[in-house]
Protein backbone atom coordinates (compact mmCIF):
# COMPACT_ATOMS: atom_id res chain seq x y z
CA UNK A 1 0.00 0.00 0.00
CA UNK A 2 1.56 3.55 -1.02
CA UNK A 3 2.45 6.01 1.85
CA UNK A 4 -0.47 8.51 0.91
CA UNK A 5 -3.12 5.62 1.54
CA UNK A 6 -1.53 4.47 4.95
CA UNK A 7 -1.42 8.12 5.77
CA UNK A 8 -4.71 7.84 5.40
CA UNK A 9 -5.77 5.03 6.93
CA UNK A 10 -2.98 4.36 10.05
CA UNK A 11 -5.22 6.59 12.65
CA UNK A 12 -4.50 8.87 14.51
CA UNK A 13 -1.97 10.86 14.09
CA UNK A 14 -0.49 13.70 15.85
CA UNK A 15 -0.58 16.19 13.43
CA UNK A 16 -4.36 15.03 12.94
CA UNK A 17 -5.28 15.04 16.30
CA UNK A 18 -4.25 18.59 16.93
CA UNK A 19 -5.56 19.89 13.93
CA UNK A 20 -8.76 18.58 15.22
CA UNK A 21 -10.72 21.46 18.23
CA UNK A 22 -12.67 20.51 21.04
CA UNK A 23 -15.74 21.74 18.76
CA UNK A 24 -14.85 19.61 15.96
CA UNK A 25 -14.70 16.94 17.63
CA UNK A 26 -18.28 16.98 19.55
CA UNK A 27 -19.22 17.82 15.95
CA UNK A 28 -17.85 14.79 14.81
CA UNK A 29 -20.20 12.68 18.09
CA UNK A 30 -23.32 14.27 17.24
CA UNK A 31 -23.39 13.54 13.59
CA UNK A 32 -22.04 9.91 14.17
CA UNK A 33 -18.94 10.72 11.96
CA UNK A 34 -17.99 7.35 11.03
CA UNK A 35 -14.72 9.30 9.24
CA UNK A 36 -13.40 10.31 12.56
CA UNK A 37 -13.70 6.73 13.81
CA UNK A 38 -9.96 6.14 15.12
CA UNK A 39 -8.81 10.06 15.51
CA UNK A 40 -10.17 9.88 18.83
CA UNK A 41 -12.47 8.60 21.20
CA UNK A 42 -14.90 10.31 23.45
CA UNK A 43 -15.72 9.53 27.13
CA UNK A 44 -18.76 10.16 29.42
CA UNK A 45 -18.42 11.09 33.01
CA UNK A 46 -22.12 10.23 33.70
CA UNK A 47 -21.82 6.32 32.82
CA UNK A 48 -17.64 5.57 32.71
CA UNK A 49 -17.82 4.55 29.21
CA UNK A 50 -15.89 5.52 26.36
CA UNK A 51 -17.11 5.63 22.56
CA UNK A 52 -16.14 6.22 18.96
CA UNK A 53 -17.38 8.93 17.37
CA UNK A 54 -19.71 6.80 15.32
CA UNK A 55 -21.08 5.17 18.39
CA UNK A 56 -25.33 4.40 17.70
CA UNK A 57 -26.02 4.76 21.24
CA UNK A 58 -27.82 8.43 22.43
CA UNK A 59 -25.98 11.62 22.45
CA UNK A 60 -25.09 12.45 26.02
CA UNK A 61 -24.87 15.80 27.36
CA UNK A 62 -22.37 18.25 26.37
CA UNK A 63 -21.10 18.81 29.91
CA UNK A 64 -20.23 15.45 30.46
CA UNK A 65 -17.94 14.83 27.68
CA UNK A 66 -14.01 14.81 27.34
CA UNK A 67 -12.10 13.55 24.44
CA UNK A 68 -8.83 11.27 24.27
CA UNK A 69 -6.50 10.91 21.48
CA UNK A 70 -6.16 6.90 22.31
CA UNK A 71 -8.20 4.14 23.90
CA UNK A 72 -5.41 3.39 26.28
CA UNK A 73 -5.56 7.25 28.02
CA UNK A 74 -9.24 7.36 27.83
CA UNK A 75 -8.55 3.69 29.85
CA UNK A 76 -5.49 5.03 32.10
CA UNK A 77 -8.48 7.90 33.02
CA UNK A 78 -10.62 4.89 34.51
CA UNK A 79 -13.41 4.50 31.58
CA UNK A 80 -14.18 1.43 30.11
CA UNK A 81 -14.70 0.53 26.96
CA UNK A 82 -17.95 0.67 25.48
CA UNK A 83 -19.57 -3.11 24.35
CA UNK A 84 -21.43 -1.03 21.74
CA UNK A 85 -19.31 0.14 19.37
CA UNK A 86 -16.45 -1.72 20.83
CA UNK A 87 -14.05 1.21 19.84
CA UNK A 88 -10.75 -0.98 20.88
CA UNK A 89 -11.03 -3.19 17.73
CA UNK A 90 -9.76 0.10 15.86
CA UNK A 91 -6.40 -0.18 17.36
CA UNK A 92 -6.34 -4.08 15.76
CA UNK A 93 -6.87 -3.38 12.46
CA UNK A 94 -7.96 0.43 11.23
CA UNK A 95 -7.30 -0.60 7.47
CA UNK A 96 -10.42 -3.55 7.56
CA UNK A 97 -12.16 -1.01 9.71
CA UNK A 98 -12.21 1.72 7.60
CA UNK A 99 -13.78 -0.84 5.06
CA UNK A 100 -16.14 -1.68 7.12
CA UNK A 101 -17.34 1.26 7.73
CA UNK A 102 -16.98 2.02 3.72
CA UNK A 103 -19.49 -0.89 3.53
CA UNK A 104 -22.10 0.05 6.77
CA UNK A 105 -22.25 3.45 4.83
CA UNK A 106 -23.00 1.97 1.11
CA UNK A 107 -25.35 -0.43 2.97
CA UNK A 108 -27.69 2.52 3.96
CA UNK A 109 -27.53 4.16 1.04
CA UNK A 110 -29.02 1.44 -1.62
CA UNK A 111 -31.40 3.39 -2.24
CA UNK A 112 -29.47 6.26 -4.10
CA UNK A 113 -26.67 6.03 -6.19
CA UNK A 114 -23.28 6.47 -4.05
CA UNK A 115 -20.42 7.70 -6.50
CA UNK A 116 -16.76 7.33 -5.42
CA UNK A 117 -16.53 10.99 -5.15
CA UNK A 118 -18.74 10.97 -2.41
CA UNK A 119 -17.25 8.20 -0.79
CA UNK A 120 -13.87 9.85 -0.81
CA UNK A 121 -15.77 13.54 0.82
CA UNK A 122 -17.34 11.02 3.27
CA UNK A 123 -14.77 8.88 4.09
CA UNK A 124 -11.44 11.97 3.95
CA UNK A 125 -10.33 10.18 1.31
CA UNK A 126 -8.93 10.35 -2.77
CA UNK A 127 -11.49 8.36 -4.69
CA UNK A 128 -9.42 6.66 -5.97
CA UNK A 129 -7.73 5.64 -3.21
CA UNK A 130 -10.74 4.83 -1.62
CA UNK A 131 -10.94 2.00 -4.68
CA UNK A 132 -8.04 0.82 -4.65
CA UNK A 133 -7.66 0.44 -0.44
CA UNK A 134 -11.93 -1.07 -0.50
CA UNK A 135 -10.44 -3.58 -3.65
CA UNK A 136 -7.85 -4.60 -1.69
CA UNK A 137 -9.40 -5.82 1.06
CA UNK A 138 -12.95 -7.03 -0.26
CA UNK A 139 -11.73 -8.12 -3.81
CA UNK A 140 -14.17 -5.94 -5.19
CA UNK A 141 -15.28 -2.56 -5.81
CA UNK A 142 -17.22 -0.45 -3.98
CA UNK A 143 -20.00 -0.67 -6.79
CA UNK A 144 -20.00 -4.17 -7.05
CA UNK A 145 -20.18 -4.56 -3.15
CA UNK A 146 -23.68 -2.12 -3.63
CA UNK A 147 -25.24 -4.19 -6.34
CA UNK A 148 -24.30 -7.25 -4.82
CA UNK A 149 -26.19 -5.82 -1.75
CA UNK A 150 -29.13 -4.88 -3.67
CA UNK A 151 -29.47 -7.94 -5.23
CA UNK A 152 -29.43 -9.77 -2.04
CA UNK A 153 -32.30 -8.15 -0.74
CA UNK A 154 -34.28 -8.31 -3.66
CA UNK A 155 -33.67 -12.19 -3.83
CA UNK A 156 -35.13 -12.34 -0.59
CA UNK A 157 -37.99 -9.88 -0.58
CA UNK A 158 -39.08 -12.16 -4.03
CA UNK A 159 -38.76 -15.51 -1.78
CA UNK A 160 -40.38 -14.00 0.76
CA UNK A 161 -43.46 -13.27 -1.91
CA UNK A 162 -43.08 -9.25 -2.37
CA UNK A 163 -44.31 -8.55 -6.10
CA UNK A 164 -41.57 -7.90 -8.25
CA UNK A 165 -42.13 -3.77 -8.52
CA UNK A 166 -42.31 -3.84 -4.33
CA UNK A 167 -39.32 -5.67 -3.96
CA UNK A 168 -37.46 -3.99 -6.45
CA UNK A 169 -38.24 -0.56 -4.70
CA UNK A 170 -37.50 -1.76 -1.54
CA UNK A 171 -33.99 -2.97 -2.15
CA UNK A 172 -32.93 0.21 -3.93
CA UNK A 173 -33.58 -0.35 -8.00
CA UNK A 174 -34.64 3.09 -8.90
CA UNK A 175 -36.01 1.64 -12.52
CA UNK A 176 -37.02 -1.67 -13.93
CA UNK A 177 -34.24 -1.35 -16.71
CA UNK A 178 -31.88 -0.97 -13.83
CA UNK A 179 -32.93 -4.65 -12.54
CA UNK A 180 -33.70 -6.14 -15.39
CA UNK A 181 -30.27 -5.22 -16.78
CA UNK A 182 -28.60 -6.86 -13.92
CA UNK A 183 -31.34 -10.06 -13.24
CA UNK A 184 -29.39 -12.15 -16.20
CA UNK A 185 -25.62 -12.68 -14.81
CA UNK A 186 -27.10 -12.67 -11.03
CA UNK A 187 -30.48 -13.41 -10.66
CA UNK A 188 -30.05 -16.60 -12.81
CA UNK A 189 -33.96 -15.86 -14.66
CA UNK A 190 -36.13 -12.79 -15.15
CA UNK A 191 -36.94 -11.04 -11.03
CA UNK A 192 -41.25 -12.79 -11.55
CA UNK A 193 -40.17 -16.15 -12.51
CA UNK A 194 -37.47 -16.61 -9.72
CA UNK A 195 -40.34 -15.37 -7.13
CA UNK A 196 -41.01 -17.87 -4.63
CA UNK A 197 -38.50 -20.12 -6.05
CA UNK A 198 -38.95 -19.55 -9.70
CA UNK A 199 -42.66 -20.07 -9.77
CA UNK A 200 -43.79 -21.20 -13.46
CA UNK A 201 -40.55 -21.21 -14.98
CA UNK A 202 -40.31 -23.91 -17.13
CA UNK A 203 -37.31 -25.78 -16.54
CA UNK A 204 -36.20 -28.40 -18.52
CA UNK A 205 -34.30 -31.65 -17.53
CA UNK A 206 -33.06 -34.83 -17.74
CA UNK A 207 -30.80 -37.43 -16.21
CA UNK A 208 -28.53 -39.94 -17.68
CA UNK A 209 -25.57 -42.31 -17.17
CA UNK A 210 -22.29 -40.99 -16.74
CA UNK A 211 -18.44 -41.94 -15.61
CA UNK A 212 -19.51 -40.85 -12.56
CA UNK A 213 -23.19 -42.14 -12.22
CA UNK A 214 -26.35 -40.47 -12.86
CA UNK A 215 -26.22 -37.25 -13.71
CA UNK A 216 -29.33 -34.21 -13.83
CA UNK A 217 -28.91 -31.34 -15.77
CA UNK A 218 -31.43 -28.88 -15.74
CA UNK A 219 -31.44 -26.22 -18.36
CA UNK A 220 -34.18 -23.02 -18.90
CA UNK A 221 -34.17 -20.88 -22.24
CA UNK A 222 -30.52 -19.32 -21.77
CA UNK A 223 -28.85 -22.20 -20.16
CA UNK A 224 -28.08 -24.77 -18.21
CA UNK A 225 -29.17 -23.95 -14.36
CA UNK A 226 -28.32 -27.25 -12.49
CA UNK A 227 -26.06 -30.68 -12.93
CA UNK A 228 -26.23 -32.99 -10.23
CA UNK A 229 -24.79 -36.47 -9.39
CA UNK A 230 -26.52 -39.36 -7.19
CA UNK A 231 -27.40 -42.80 -7.04
CA UNK A 232 -31.13 -42.45 -9.12
CA UNK A 233 -32.98 -40.52 -11.04
CA UNK A 234 -35.32 -39.94 -8.09
CA UNK A 235 -32.78 -38.68 -5.34
CA UNK A 236 -31.94 -35.95 -8.50
CA UNK A 237 -35.43 -35.06 -9.10
CA UNK A 238 -36.16 -34.79 -5.78
CA UNK A 239 -32.76 -32.52 -5.54
CA UNK A 240 -34.14 -30.35 -8.66
CA UNK A 241 -37.12 -30.33 -6.78
CA UNK A 242 -35.79 -28.63 -3.77
CA UNK A 243 -33.74 -26.23 -5.32
CA UNK A 244 -36.65 -24.66 -7.60
CA UNK A 245 -39.62 -25.71 -5.91
CA UNK A 246 -42.09 -23.74 -7.54
CA UNK A 247 -40.69 -24.15 -11.04
CA UNK A 248 -42.53 -26.19 -14.19
CA UNK A 249 -40.07 -29.10 -14.61
CA UNK A 250 -40.71 -31.52 -17.37
CA UNK A 251 -38.29 -34.12 -18.14
CA UNK A 252 -37.10 -33.63 -21.89
CA UNK A 253 -34.71 -36.57 -22.36
CA UNK A 254 -34.77 -35.98 -26.42
CA UNK A 255 -34.55 -32.17 -26.37
CA UNK A 256 -31.55 -31.75 -24.61
CA UNK A 257 -29.51 -35.22 -25.74
CA UNK A 258 -27.08 -32.56 -27.55
CA UNK A 259 -26.39 -30.79 -24.61
CA UNK A 260 -26.24 -33.74 -22.54
CA UNK A 261 -23.09 -35.31 -25.44
CA UNK A 262 -21.37 -31.87 -25.05
CA UNK A 263 -21.23 -32.35 -21.74
CA UNK A 264 -19.54 -35.65 -21.52
CA UNK A 265 -17.43 -34.73 -24.25
CA UNK A 266 -16.33 -31.88 -21.63
CA UNK A 267 -15.52 -34.49 -18.86
CA UNK A 268 -13.86 -36.84 -20.77
CA UNK A 269 -11.74 -33.52 -22.40
CA UNK A 270 -12.54 -34.15 -25.58
CA UNK A 271 -14.57 -30.43 -25.79
CA UNK A 272 -12.61 -29.29 -22.85
CA UNK A 273 -11.99 -25.80 -24.48
CA UNK A 274 -16.18 -25.79 -25.24
CA UNK A 275 -18.08 -23.11 -23.13
CA UNK A 276 -20.90 -24.46 -21.81
CA UNK A 277 -24.01 -21.71 -21.55
CA UNK A 278 -24.73 -21.36 -18.31
CA UNK A 279 -27.80 -19.62 -16.33
CA UNK A 280 -26.85 -19.60 -12.67
CA UNK A 281 -27.44 -17.01 -9.53
CA UNK A 282 -24.24 -15.95 -8.21
CA UNK A 283 -23.11 -13.43 -5.34
CA UNK A 284 -20.32 -10.37 -6.33
CA UNK A 285 -17.74 -12.80 -4.86
CA UNK A 286 -19.37 -16.18 -5.97
CA UNK A 287 -18.89 -14.79 -9.51
CA UNK A 288 -15.34 -13.83 -9.00
CA UNK A 289 -14.35 -17.44 -7.91
CA UNK A 290 -16.33 -19.32 -10.29
CA UNK A 291 -14.99 -17.14 -13.22
CA UNK A 292 -11.53 -18.21 -12.01
CA UNK A 293 -12.17 -22.09 -11.56
CA UNK A 294 -13.42 -21.62 -15.25
CA UNK A 295 -9.79 -20.81 -16.02
CA UNK A 296 -7.88 -23.73 -14.20
CA UNK A 297 -7.16 -25.73 -17.12
CA UNK A 298 -8.03 -29.29 -17.36
CA UNK A 299 -6.18 -31.74 -15.71
CA UNK A 300 -4.71 -29.09 -13.41
CA UNK A 301 -5.17 -28.14 -9.37
CA UNK A 302 -5.17 -25.21 -7.40
CA UNK A 303 -5.61 -25.74 -3.84
CA UNK A 304 -8.06 -23.12 -1.93
CA UNK A 305 -5.26 -20.74 -0.74
CA UNK A 306 -4.27 -20.19 -4.42
CA UNK A 307 -7.88 -19.45 -5.67
CA UNK A 308 -8.24 -17.13 -2.36
CA UNK A 309 -4.76 -15.19 -3.54
CA UNK A 310 -5.76 -15.19 -7.21
CA UNK A 311 -8.77 -13.33 -6.72
CA UNK A 312 -7.27 -11.16 -4.41
CA UNK A 313 -8.71 -12.33 -1.17
CA UNK A 314 -5.81 -14.14 0.65
CA UNK A 315 -7.53 -14.59 4.23
CA UNK A 316 -10.56 -15.71 2.23
CA UNK A 317 -9.86 -19.21 2.30
CA UNK A 318 -13.30 -20.28 4.32
CA UNK A 319 -15.17 -18.65 2.13
CA UNK A 320 -13.24 -19.61 -1.42
CA UNK A 321 -14.89 -23.51 0.03
CA UNK A 322 -17.91 -22.27 0.61
CA UNK A 323 -18.38 -20.38 -2.95
CA UNK A 324 -16.71 -23.76 -4.10
CA UNK A 325 -18.95 -26.00 -1.79
CA UNK A 326 -22.15 -24.20 -3.50
CA UNK A 327 -21.33 -24.35 -6.76
CA UNK A 328 -24.68 -25.22 -9.00
CA UNK A 329 -23.36 -26.25 -11.98
CA UNK A 330 -21.01 -29.33 -11.42
CA UNK A 331 -18.07 -30.24 -14.07
CA UNK A 332 -19.27 -26.57 -16.02
CA UNK A 333 -17.86 -24.70 -13.20
CA UNK A 334 -14.77 -27.29 -12.19
CA UNK A 335 -14.79 -26.76 -8.71
CA UNK A 336 -13.24 -30.95 -7.83
CA UNK A 337 -9.79 -28.93 -9.07
CA UNK A 338 -9.74 -27.47 -6.08
CA UNK A 339 -7.60 -29.70 -3.31
CA UNK A 340 -5.78 -28.57 -0.14
CA UNK A 341 -2.50 -27.26 0.21
CA UNK A 342 -0.81 -30.51 0.59
CA UNK A 343 -2.46 -32.31 -2.03
CA UNK A 344 -5.66 -33.76 -0.25
CA UNK A 345 -8.56 -34.31 -1.38
CA UNK A 346 -11.16 -31.51 0.66
CA UNK A 347 -14.73 -31.95 0.45
CA UNK A 348 -16.99 -32.52 -2.39
CA UNK A 349 -20.80 -32.21 -2.74
CA UNK A 350 -21.06 -34.61 -4.70
CA UNK A 351 -18.38 -36.82 -2.85
CA UNK A 352 -14.74 -37.26 -2.56
CA UNK A 353 -14.92 -40.47 -4.91
CA UNK A 354 -16.76 -38.79 -7.45
CA UNK A 355 -14.33 -36.01 -6.96
CA UNK A 356 -11.37 -38.41 -7.56
CA UNK A 357 -12.64 -40.01 -10.16
CA UNK A 358 -13.01 -36.80 -11.89
CA UNK A 359 -8.98 -36.00 -11.64
CA UNK A 360 -8.25 -39.05 -12.52
CA UNK A 361 -10.19 -39.16 -15.94
CA UNK A 362 -8.61 -35.72 -15.99
CA UNK A 363 -5.20 -36.74 -15.23
CA UNK A 364 -5.26 -39.86 -17.83
CA UNK A 365 -6.59 -37.38 -20.83
CA UNK A 366 -3.55 -35.29 -20.32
Amino acid sequence: MSSAIMSAVQMPKQIEMNALTEDSRWEAVLARDGASDGKFVFAVSSTGVYCRPSCPSKRPRRENVSFFRHVREAESAGFRECLRCRPRSLAGNPRQELIKAVCRYIEQHLDEPVTLSQLGAQFRLSPYHLQRTFKSVLGITPKEYANSCRMRDFRLKLKAGQSVTRAMHEAGYSSTSRLYSRTTSELGMEPAKYRRGAIAAPIRYTCADSPLGRILIASTGKGICSIKFADSDEELEQGLKQEFPFAVRRRDDAGLADLTQKLMRHMSGIETATALPLDIQATAFQRRVWTYLQSIGFGETRSYSDVAKAIRRPSAVRAVAHACASNPVAIAIPCHRVVRSNGDLAGYRWGLERKKALLEIEAGKQ
